[in-house]
């Protein structure tokens, strides 16, 4: 089944081919010694959620402990312990463990106001994103980034590494379907950090009026977009695996359609499947949980496929592609084709094209050549922002 890959497990990282990758990824975070003395004596607040650790303890804990003066803390789709649905709007609070009020960026607003920003000398972010356009813990980025230029207040990312940074693949969003979930004009599968995405944002004058603010990018150490990052901590309730996070740029495209990724299951994203088309004889029945209530066909049985499985053939399945065959199947078999594809599949394929490709029944080869010349054009303003050695 194509290319092989060679796996070996170590300190949290996935080594893909045959380069020396013994050391271990150090994350922005880990490196107290770069960020601390931006921090001191300032006023702080912070743009985080569950994934914001340092080994085993959270950021905030770390940073307060370490006496830097923190006044609130921003939270992201599915909030600050990351345990909200998708979707499912956040409202602003306190921290029970710290007190320190918790403003929703995922609520009645999505960018930070005057008020919100006021007396803060700077603002640090740190979370772990998974490279999929769609994924909007970079849009909060884009509109803190704007926030914080609009406000002269300094931003400091703490940078992670890229789960799905091995590869770059995907139409590139027309801006005419510009929302949340696709704010600007990269492919589903854009192959950079959160720092290096910022460093885009900025340096292509992609943030609102132009604006640049005073940012600085804390690197990972010993990273490579070679490497395949485990993730410690879940991202967001529905990604529990390496593998859902691995499959999530291509089956994210699912949530634009009436077939079910498996929310509401032990394994969402690492399946799909219908109520009323059986592509086999794979069964899930979706429930309501936390993280995924009322998940789409709740209580019934779907039947579709299943992708749970070794990681090793997840790597050799994906072939540093995004694949189209999953959703191109299930529509060519699909009993009810006027109803399969809903409004939101276009935000999140970033153009009307690929819905009336594949109803048309345009072949995936074919499908892929009219992602150029945008995606060969995206590659090259891409290596200007990159902090880490490329794949290539």
């Amino acid at each position: 089944m194509g290319k092989m890959f060679f796996i070996i497990f170590c300190f949290g990282v996935i080594q893909v081919g045959a380069q020396d990758l013994s050391m271990k990824v150090i994350t922005g975070a880990e490196r107290m010694n770069a960020y601390l003395p931006l921090l001191k004596n300032k006023k702080v607040a912070l743009l985080v959620n569950q994934t914001s650790t340092i080994h085993s303890t959270h950021l905030v804990d770390t940073l307060i402990s370490s006496g830097i003066t923190i006044l609130k803390i921003f939270a992201p789709e599915h909030g600050f312990r990351g345990k909200a649905d998708a979707g499912e709007k956040i409202n602003s609070t306190k921290d029970e463990k710290t007190g320190l009020p918790i403003v929703s960026m995922y609520g009645s607003s999505k960018k930070p106001t005057t008020n919100a920003l006021q007396d803060i000398d700077i603002v640090v972010f740190d979370i772990q994103d998974v490279g999929a356009r769609f994924y909007t813990y970079i849009s909060s980025l884009q509109y803190m980034m704007e926030a914080c230029a609009e406000h002269e207040v300094e931003f400091v990312i703490l940078d992670r590494p890229n789960p799905n940074g091995f590869y770059v693949d995907g139409p590139v969003l027309e801006r005419k379907f510009t929302s949340f979930v696709g704010m600007q004009p990269i492919p589903i599968v854009h192959g950079m950090t959160v720092g290096e995405y910022a460093l885009m944002l900025q340096g292509e004058l992609w943030l609102h009026n132009k604006q640049n603010c005073k940012l600085t990018v804390i690197k990972c150490e010993h990273y490579t977009h070679k490497r395949i990052y485990e993730l410690p901590i879940p991202p967001s309730p529905n990604l529990k695996s390496t593998q859902a996070i691995l499959l999530y740029p291509s089956l994210c495209l699912f949530e634009g359609t009436d077939y079910s990724v498996g929310r509401g299951t032990e394994t969402p994203f690492e399946m799909y499947g219908h109520p009323d088309n059986k592509l086999g004889s794979f069964q899930f029945v979706p429930i309501s949980r936390e993280g995924a209530k009322k998940p789409l066909h709740e209580n019934q049985t779907c039947y579709g496929s299943n992708l749970h499985m070794p990681l090793q053939d997840i790597l050799e399945l994906i072939n540093h592609k995004l694949q189209l065959g999953f959703l191109i199947d299930a529509y060519n078999t699909s009993e009810h084709k006027e109803t399969f594809f809903n409004s939101f599949f276009d935000k999140l394929a970033g153009n009307e094209s690929l819905r009336k490709q594949i109803i048309a029944g345009v072949s995936e080869n074919e499908i892929r050549k009219s992602w150029e010349p945008a995606l060969s054009e995206f590659k090259l303003v891409r290596k200007k922002y990159l902090l880490y050695n490329d794949f290539e």
